[in-house]
């Protein structure tokens, strides 16, 4: 993994820490998804468009195809995780999700992507993911709604294992923009939630009145720590970073013990430098 890429992603875990932070500190719904979504569009249409004036980028079918793709797979992961909050504990979906997203994603790289495994790669990835279940809470037994819970969390790795794979073809091998994939997913989430949007307005109003700044960080955060990680993907294999931008789990945990006084920070920072140390790996290796 080289030091630029190891950089890209390290960025991209802080911008991630800090975009769930936010989010987990407003506590919104689907609604929230649709302004941030909606705001995030607003404020890269710029950019976007110098991308479209300058490098001209051809999109012919498999273009629009993994571009449109990549739309109801992160969409999909929104709202489930959600939906899992809501009908399950946090405790069980939240470490099985994060989980399972990486050790997902670095199996399809090997068997889709032809992507080597060495051991170093694959002891650093499996402490990450072990120190994340740790960090979260782990998987306890005797949580409420095991079976919910947990269906939840797979069903939200899954998500995250796949479209991880897929937009790391999408702009590895057919060579989309990092930027406008984000920026049309964008465009496609924020269509989609329109009709939530609508029907729960003043949630929307109340929002944007209570929390302006905070939505307008997530916005912001929210795409570039993702664009920053497919411009990593762009030259670093999946089985490096899929597992390496966990450690914006380690942040957010660790942003809730400190900021939020959720408590708990001796035996987090435990799990913690497990997390380090695979991390160490992967970047080394």
């Amino acid at each position: 993994m080289t030091v630029f890429g190891f950089t890209l992603v390290l960025a991209a875990a802080f911008c991630h820490a800090t975009w769930n932070f936010l989010v987990k500190r407003i506590n919104g719904g689907p609604e929230l998804v649709w302004l941030f979504s909606a705001v995030s569009v607003l404020i890269y249409i710029p950019i976007a468009a110098y991308i479209i004036l300058t490098e001209k980028p051809h999109f012919g079918f498999w273009e629009i195809l993994f571009v449109a793709g990549s739309i109801p797979l992160h969409l999909g992961y929104f709202l489930l995780l959600q939906t899992g909050y809501r009908k399950g504990d946090l405790s069980l979906v939240y470490p099985t999700a994060r989980a399972t997203g990486p050790f997902l994603s670095t199996i399809f790289a090997v068997l889709f992507l032809g992507e080597s495994m060495t051991a170093q790669v694959a002891v650093g990835a499996g402490a990450v993911i072990i120190g994340v279940v740790g960090l979260t809470g782990g998987i306890k037994s005797r949580a409420k709604n095991l079976t919910t819970s947990i269906g939840f969390g797979v069903g939200a790795g899954v998500l995250i294992g796949s479209y991880t794979i897929w937009d790391a073809y999408a702009v590895s091998v057919v060579l989309v923009s990092p930027i406008l994939l984000d920026f049309v997913s964008n465009i496609g989430r924020t269509i989609l939630l329109t009709p939530i949007a609508l029907r729960r307005k003043e949630r929307v109003a109340y929002y944007w009145r209570e929390h302006r700044l905070d939505v307008v960080a997530v916005a912001v955060f929210s795409s570039l720590a993702y664009v920053l990680v497919l411009y990593a993907l762009t030259f670093t294999p999946v089985v490096y970073v899929a597992p390496t931008r966990e450690i914006s789990v380690l942040l957010t945990v660790l942003m809730g013990s400190l900021l939020l006084g959720e408590g708990d920070l001796s035996r987090r920072m435990k799990w913690a430098m497990l997390i380090l140390v695979g991390v160490a790996l992967l970047a080394t290796a």
